[in-house]
């Protein structure tokens, strides 16, 4: 399947004001979706698609978005990582974050990148609008339930995991974790993350010298207690 950006055919004369907006999300039915709900808003007008880092900066240079509504999860370099990589070239440009991934783990990662707000795939489509009006009007969007956490941190003297192990990993070093504590198996990650297997093993070395673990096993526990933590 080609995965090019994709520019879209016009939208009505009624769209023509809004904030052009690039799309990028490597899973086609939900980007789809998605462009085609705000395809109908007059405030909004797609002005292209991509399915990965490299088409998303070709989409950015030709379609001069204003604004991008972007995966955490990417094939190769992932969101977070392309984020820092559009604001070196378009430091105006106006990012949201869209995550299946909770808040918790990414959020604050992808405001220190630059990113004006993080809104999870499980909301409505509603919810992803208004989060996109938000950082349209200059605002940065996160949930009120992380906004608060965000708060208690900053009163407590941090707006950082402290204390948390994890806070010492790359964002791909935490993706990978991530996934180990879903269970998943080096080959499993490396196709899910379009990587080399031998990739997946450098991280894993990384993440385990890192967090000072003897073995794998030690990290492959650790990994599924963390993650059990932050879903529980």
């Amino acid at each position: 399947m080609n995965m090019q950006a994709t520019a879209v055919p016009s939208a009505p004369a009624v769209a023509e004001a809004g904030k052009r907006l690039l799309v990028v999300d490597d899973h086609p039915v939900f980007r789809h979706g998605i462009c085609q709900y705000l395809s109908q808003v007059s405030d909004v007008t797609i002005c292209a698609e991509a399915a990965n880092a490299q088409h998303a900066l070709e989409a950015m240079r030709q379609h001069q978005p204003d604004m991008v509504l972007l995966d955490v999860s990417l094939p190769g370099t992932n969101g977070i990582e392309l984020v820092k990589h559009m604001l070196a070239e378009r430091p105006t440009l106006l990012i949201l974050m869209l995550s299946m991934h909770d808040e918790s783990l990414y959020a604050l990662r992808a405001l220190r990148a630059g990113a004006r707000g993080y809104v999870m795939k499980q909301q409505t489509m509603e919810n992803i609008l208004d989060a996109l009006r938000k950082v349209s009007s200059g605002g940065i969007y996160v949930s009120p339930r992380f906004s608060e956490k965000l708060i208690f941190k900053t009163i407590a003297g941090s707006t950082g995991d402290l204390g948390s192990p994890v806070e010492k990993l790359s964002d791909r070093q935490l993706e990978v974790l991530q996934l180990f504590g879903r269970n998943k198996s080096t080959r499993e990650i490396s196709e899910t993350l379009h990587l080399s297997v031998k990739t997946i093993e450098t991280h894993r070395t990384h993440i385990k010298e890192k967090l000072g673990f003897k073995d794998a096993d030690e990290l492959m526990n650790f990994a599924m207690e963390w993650i059990a933590a932050q879903e529980g």
